[in-house]
């Protein structure tokens, strides 16, 4: 769905992909080279000499290996595990990348990306349908986000606060606060 700067580590992303039926986001912080080969993906820039996303993908095509989905397959104290599933027409390989390099190659694919339904249930998000619109490509969200404001942290609120915190952040879009929010929560149970 979108790249935003993250608001807790200097030089992140927030990436959040969406859910194809239905109304979670899945936010991952993932690293400024990563954002930036993703971005230049989804703005259709080519760059000067190929990028190591680009590499791989001409490798690949260079070995006869079709690339057929990228599977974000694991979640183990709050770090993301992907995998790219490809094929030489002969036997399947998974290869264990991260989320964010993974989803730079499937995008310079065009091949779906999967997760569970565990993961999405223990680190997705569920948008406000209402505030949610159609965006087509040349709309991918790149948005950037305002200076925090001082706030009292999550751990001295209570959890009908951190509530409505997190409805707020998720009718605003703001999945990588609701992810905070979400985790202080759940380490709360």
């Amino acid at each position: 769905m979108g790249l935003s700067p993250s608001q807790s580590q200097a030089g992140s992303f927030a990436l959040v992909l969406g859910e194809e039926l239905g109304n979670r986001r899945l936010p991952i912080i993932i690293g400024v080279f990563e954002a930036q080969a993703i971005a230049v993906q989804i703005e259709n820039i080519m760059p000067n000499r190929p990028m190591t996303h680009d590499l791989f993908k001409s490798f690949a095509e260079g070995m006869n290996y079709d690339l057929k989905e990228i599977f974000i397959s694991d979640l183990k104290e709050g770090i993301f595990y992907a995998k790219i599933i490809c094929t030489d027409k002969i036997r399947e390989v998974e290869i264990d990348a991260r989320p964010s390099d993974a989803i730079a190659i499937g995008l310079r694919f065009d091949i779906p990306i999967f997760t569970t339904d565990s993961i999405m249930s223990e680190a997705g998000l569920i948008a406000n349908t209402d505030q949610d619109e159609e965006i087509d490509d040349e709309e991918q969200i790149i948005e950037t986000v305002e200076p925090a404001r001082k706030e009292v942290p999550l751990r001295d609120m209570s959890f009908d606060d951190l509530q409505k915190m997190l409805d707020d952040a998720l009718a605003h879009e703001d999945y990588e606060k609701a992810a905070k929010i979400r985790d202080e929560m759940g380490s709360r149970n």
